[in-house]
């Protein structure tokens, strides 16, 4: 990873934190516009797989200790490796298959959500979390369906333009 990857790694969990932080602040729905996972996703395609996790693992834990959101049971381990997982994906698929953006950006969606759904078993089976992991996902993609629009809306020609304006 070059100094130019970290800066913008580091850019990118900064508006992780920050966004949610707005949103939250003018009672708009994170839960429902997804803030935090905008950034992540970016930062996979834009950056890649490694940069991507790096992203999506410490946006949520810096997050929930600067803020208290993700609270730190259960939602913050999900969290973890929901947009972790998002990074990676979307970073790993976004290079093979040449830097396009609409299939890596769902499949990152896609496994992001599987990972959130495997922590849910593990958390519900292992730690007593009173949580069930299809109805988890299955709520967390109905409610978040707006945010989920916003990103496959905004992701693409976001990182297309910075492509273009960026040299990494």
């Amino acid at each position: 990873m070059n100094t130019k990857k970290l800066a913008f790694s580091a850019m990118f969990v900064a508006l992780g934190i920050l966004l949610p932080m707005i949103f939250h602040s003018f009672n708009m729905g994170g839960q429902i516009f997804l803030p935090m996972h905008i950034p992540v996703l970016v930062a996979g395609l834009l950056l890649g797989p490694l940069s991507g996790l790096l992203v999506g693992i410490l946006t949520p834990i810096l997050s929930s200790l600067l803020t208290g959101m993700p609270t730190m049971f259960p939602m913050l381990p999900i969290m973890i490796f929901e947009l972790g997982v998002y990074g990676l994906s979307s970073g790993y698929i976004g290079k093979v298959l040449n830097d396009r953006v609409y299939i890596p950006l769902l499949a990152g969606m896609i496994d992001g959500r599987i990972a959130a759904g495997i922590v849910v078993f593990i958390l519900s089976m292992g730690f007593g979390a009173q949580l069930s992991p299809i109805p988890f996902i299955k709520g967390a993609i109905i409610t978040g369906l707006p945010g989920i629009l916003i990103q496959l809306v905004v992701i693409p020609p976001l990182v297309k333009l910075l492509r273009r304006h960026i040299d990494l």
